[in-house]
């Protein structure tokens, strides 16, 4: 039997989120919306016009939508050329790959972006796989880019370990019946990524990568659905 351990990109293996906010605001801004980088913080990880939804509304006018995303294309791509990676997370994935797990990279960016946040990763020989937004017809926090990513690693979702930084990537993971690791890295707090349904938390892929034997990585798929939880009913993560 495969297993699969699927990752989210922005946020949990690239340091990238408050470089979208600060896009995302500057695009809002030129188009005459005044959003707090708050509200767009807690937005990312949604494919574009999700977020937008989530910010303006679902019922607003939409004929602006490709000209925002296009502005927020535009200044995400002037970093492309200095992605920052996450400390270890190329090790974090070379590791799971040696152990025999499939990496499936599991993210609401473009075919485009995720070209250059695989570049910042530089582990190109540990990933089986990627699922982009360009994959589905919708994205997080539907479960459609995880059951997706299953398919590529030909594994099925008791054997799947999701790493991600957002509840949206929570959400996701656990509609598609797979054990959701949450990291902190993203700038969400842990006990939103634990009501959202991680079943533990890390600060950061180093953090992870440290812990890995008690992590959801290294117990039997069999055991995954008693992975972590203590007699008072608190995740092991969260008594560290």
């Amino acid at each position: 039997m495969n297993r699969a351990a699927l990752f989210d990109v922005d946020g949990t293996l690239a340091d990238t989120n408050h470089l979208h906010v600060t896009c995302w605001w500057e695009a809002l801004r030129q188009a005459g919306h005044d959003v707090m980088m708050h509200d767009i913080h807690r937005a990312i990880g949604l494919p574009g016009e999700d977020l937008l939804d989530h910010l303006l509304g679902a019922d607003r006018d939409k004929d602006r939508d490709d000209a925002l995303s296009a502005a927020h294309d535009t200044l995400y791509g002037t970093y492309f050329d200095r992605l920052p990676p996450l400390d270890s997370a190329a090790e974090l994935l070379r590791e799971l790959h040696g152990r025999g797990w499939r990496v499936v990279l599991v993210t609401s960016a473009q075919d485009h972006e995720l070209d250059a946040l695989r570049r910042a990763v530089d582990a190109d020989d540990a990933i089986t796989a990627t699922a982009s937004s360009d994959d589905v017809s919708e994205g997080k926090p539907a479960p459609d880019p995880v059951h997706h990513a299953l398919g590529l690693a030909d594994a099925p979702a008791h054997a799947a370990v999701l790493v991600g930084d957002t509840v949206w990537d929570m959400k996701a993971g656990t509609r598609a019946g797979v054990t959701c690791v949450g990291l902190l890295c993203g700038g969400i707090p842990r006990a939103d990524l634990e009501e959202a349904g991680a079943r533990s938390v890390y600060r950061n892929p180093a953090d992870l990568l440290a812990h890995l034997d008690q992590s959801p990585f290294g117990q039997s798929p069999f055991d995954q659905s008693r992975f972590g939880q203590s007699p008072s009913g608190r995740s092991q993560s969260a008594l560290r």
